[in-house]
């Protein structure tokens, strides 16, 4: 990417504004799928920097959204955006459009990593560790305090620390210890204001009311590689094993273990032993083709 090319992006600072900048970059179009890859092609075959200027600001709103998911790090949002641009700008520059997936998809990844390398570098992880489950929890404390509905401030209760520390994996004293370093988090009904358009709330300025289409389609890939990891993993199971894993995990209304031991002819028990046996394969085989995809990814990333 060209020293021309980054610098004709729209800037964003603590004088220009949040929401100065999110309007500037609503701005630009986003791409249908075609244009996008005749774009990347002439890019990639042709060192077409115009190209490569109209990729990076048609996905600017995609990184200001995932952007917004890392407020309450106690850092400037105008960085925190920033940095995934960087990131932004790494995608399109080793984007592969003849590979079959959209930039969107495969930007994300790049945005989210120059994202939480910013972060971690800020926070200063000589201090608060560099253990993999220290990394875990510190981007995943506050979604899950969202799902046990522990929102107050301060210390958070016994029980939901062990709760965390259980969905985690991680120590007790590790949760307390990083509540309170991450404690108070930036509200979405605090003030924003600037120049041109008065005062209004930070929830105001979020990037758009629905997710745009890039957010869609990255959602609906990762829910299709679930979806064909799942289905690569029950093939490692037996007849009986796939039989009872389905019925037992995969329906809304499980069947009971009294109906499956009479549809087999063996003990309840005996089934719920097929069903943990089952699980464990299943799990392995799950974790197995995520590593590859990572290791895959990255191998992808270097290059």
């Amino acid at each position: 990417m060209t020293t021309k090319t980054t610098s004709a992006l729209p800037s964003i600072s603590a004088d220009s504004g949040l929401a100065r900048y999110l309007q500037e970059i609503r701005q630009f179009p986003m791409l249908e799928p075609g244009e996008e890859f005749m774009l990347a092609k002439s890019w990639r075959e042709h060192n077409d920097s115009k190209a490569a200027h109209r990729l990076v600001t048609s996905h600017l709103r995609l990184v200001a959204k995932i952007a917004m998911g890392y407020r309450g790090y106690g850092l400037p949002i105008n960085e925190v955006i920033s940095e995934g641009n960087v990131g932004l700008m790494q995608a399109v520059k080793r984007f592969e459009p003849d590979k079959g997936f959209r930039l969107a998809t495969y930007a994300m990844w790049w945005i989210k990593a120059s994202i939480q390398e910013f972060i971690l570098r800020s926070w200063s992880l000589v201090k608060m560790g560099t253990t993999a489950s220290q990394k875990k929890l510190f981007f995943n404390l506050r979604k899950v305090k969202g799902q046990i509905q522990a929102l107050e401030e301060g210390d958070l209760r016994p029980d939901q620390v062990a709760t965390i520390a259980t969905k985690l994996g991680v120590p007790e004293e590790d949760v307390i210890s990083m509540n309170r370093r991450l404690g108070g988090d930036a509200s979405l009904n605090a003030p924003v204001r600037t120049d041109a358009e008065g005062s209004g709330e930070w929830q105001d300025w979020l990037v758009d009311d629905a997710d745009n289409q890039e957010t869609i389609l990255v959602e609906h890939e990762e829910k299709t590689q679930r979806h064909a990891m799942l289905t690569s993993a029950l093939a490692s199971l037996n007849e009986r094993e796939r039989r009872v894993f389905e019925a037992r995990r995969l329906v809304d209304e499980p069947v009971t273990l009294e109906d499956l031991s009479q549809e087999f002819g063996v003990s309840r028990e005996r089934i719920r032993q097929i069903e943990v046996r089952a699980f464990e394969k299943v799990q392995k085989a799950v974790q197995a083709a995520a590593s590859q995809a990572l290791i895959t990814r990255d191998g992808v990333a270097a290059g």
